[in-house]
């Protein structure tokens, strides 16, 4: 009966984890790393087509993205999910392919030109789709007989539409331990889906961390403080745009415009138009509504009992098509655009950005986490341009953030959480948080709530019947052959390869933005020059 941890270990991204027993192999989940790797992750240690089982804690690429290169390379097992969770897989798999295959073709392009080998996709839209066919939906807390000695319960965790925490009974040679896996663990006071909920007891505890180390500030009134930026917007004569996530944000944001234009809190406007421009964020809309009767809250459901569809209202109009999403710019009308992607690195977001960036009279409100190094963050930060498809776009419409909008529990969520327990676990796995977070939120168990827990690197292996460590995970930390790597021994020197490690991506960016420079106006380029020679020669003195 073993446990080895192969993803999101001292990392936010990439969740996945091994367990072994009764000559069965488990994945709980199988995702995607996104944005900056910080350390190297050790590979499944059994084929593919060995692995019986994968239990999925929700639909989130970073969770759920490499079970189409799974199938691909030989899975036949089943993915045990909640109901809504398959739904959302179906859309956001395909939808992760296909970004996969035109990033293949961009590339061959560039390949073929260049003599080079060709470029394969990780997988592809009829891989992705083939996979849908092991899925089995299962009901929150339905008990589900997986096969000899495991058993599998699902726990609405309320971080996403079918979210869910997973408690698994192993028994093997008698002995049965029960392991809590608590996938991504939602933030209170979310529209649409209910809180967190808590689970008693276990054996062994697996938990993510993303913000163990900070809080959330007091929500505020997110109905009102729309409101005051839709009514600005409007009152301006311009158009308020807004990077969205396609799954989850997108409908928050839904939800709360429905309130506004039923509680007639923007004045002046009546009936102002809102797009949403993203044919995936429609989709899981739809699929939002599909699920209501298990997934919704007290709220929406009150809603949903008086005939009101919460996601629904006039002036709301769908940009399916290439030529929809065109067509919002030409219309002169001023309006909302909600439109993806969330951090604007893709998508038909950055064409409206193109259209509307310039303009004083507009505004981008940004109500969701932004990335380092991403087009979201420099616009965040306070960049005075900045290029889309090949020309410099000046920065002269408004920018604000929606704060406090976030899917993930802060630390005093996540203590919550652990509190729950009647009894302390035998061993908490920290995991699902950036390095520090990981080591901080793993001292604060320890010395201050007496828990035995640990922040375990990718490959650290335990035997769940004794509780003893099999094998060290191995830290290999992800860092570029030209930079030495550091191996701290202490807090500093973690903090120096992080910091390290930084650096390098900070020198990655400008060297992006060099590229996307080249080939502009020579006033432009002339403008870049000059700005980086003054760093440089502020930095050297």
């Amino acid at each position: 009966m073993k446990l080895m941890f192969l993803g999101a270990d001292h990392e936010v991204t990439g969740s996945c984890h091994y367990i072994e027993v009764n000559g069965k192999s488990i994945l709980l989940d199988c995702g995607m790393e996104q944005g900056r790797d910080t350390y190297e992750n050790q590979e499944i240690p059994v084929a593919a087509s060995a692995i019986d089982y994968v239990f999925l804690s929700h639909a989130h690429i970073d969770h759920s993205g490499l079970l189409p290169l799974l199938y691909k390379n030989g899975f036949q097992g089943k993915i045990y999910a909640i109901d809504a969770t398959c739904d959302l897989c179906r859309i956001m798999l395909l939808d992760s392919a296909h970004i996969q295959e035109f990033e293949a073709k961009w590339r061959n392009r560039k390949a073929k030109r260049a003599g080079t080998p060709p470029f394969e996709p990780l997988y592809t839209i009829e891989e992705a789709t083939a996979v849908m066919e092991h899925f089995v939906p299962c009901d929150y807390m339905q008990m589900v007989e997986v096969d000899e000695g495991i058993r599998l319960r699902f726990t609405d965790v309320g971080h996403l539409l079918g979210s869910a925490s997973l408690e698994i009974w192993l028994t093997e040679n008698g002995v049965t331990k029960k392991l809590v896996f608590s996938g991504d663990i939602g933030n209170i006071n979310q529209p649409i889906i209910h809180d967190p909920r808590y689970t008693a007891q276990a054996d062994y505890v697996i938990m993510e961390s993303t913000y163990g180390d900070r809080y959330h500030q007091v929500p505020p009134d997110y109905v009102a403080a729309l409101a005051e930026e839709i009514q600005d917007t409007l009152d301006q004569g311009g158009n308020l745009l807004i990077p969205s996530f396609a799954v989850g944000r997108t409908q928050e944001m839904l939800y709360f415009i429905r309130e506004i234009k039923e509680r007639g809190l923007v004045k002046g406007h009546d009936n102002f138009p809102v797009y949403v421009d993203s044919p995936l964020a429609i989709e899981a809309t739809k699929i939002f509504m599909e699920n209501r009767l298990d997934c919704f809250d007290t709220a929406a459901m009150e809603l949903v009992k008086q005939g009101i569809n919460p996601l629904e209202f006039p002036g709301l109009k769908l940009a399916v098509t290439a030529e929809d999403s065109t067509a919002i710019n030409f219309d002169r009308t001023p309006k909302v655009i909600i439109s993806a992607s969330g951090m604007c690195e893709a998508g038909r977001i950055r064409h409206h950005l193109k259209h509307n960036l310039w303009r004083a009279e507009c505004k981008v409100l940004f109500v969701g986490y932004q990335a380092i190094g991403t087009l979201g963050r420099n616009i965040v930060e306070g960049a005075s341009e900045v290029r889309l498809f090949g020309e410099t776009i000046e920065v002269n419409a408004a920018i604000r953030e929606l704060a406090g909008v976030s899917g993930h529990a802060d630390k005093k969520g996540l203590l919550n959480w652990i509190h729950h327990f009647e009894q302390k676990p035998q061993k908490v796995f920290v995991v699902h948080g950036e390095d520090l977070v990981c080591d901080d939120f793993t001292k604060c168990l320890r010395e201050e709530y007496g828990f035995a827990a640990d922040a375990p690197y990718s490959g650290a292996c335990y035997d769940l019947e004794t509780g003893k460590m099999i094998s060290a995970g191995v830290r290999i930390p992800v860092i570029p052959k030209s930079t030495p790597q550091v191996r701290a021994a202490s807090e500093g020197g973690k903090r120096a390869a992080y910091l390290a490690n930084q650096l390098d991506e900070a020198g990655k960016r400008l060297l992006r933005i060099i590229q996307q420079n080249k080939g502009g106006a020579n006033r432009d380029m002339e403008k870049m020059l000059k700005q980086i020679q003054a760093l440089c020669d502020k930095l050297e003195s």
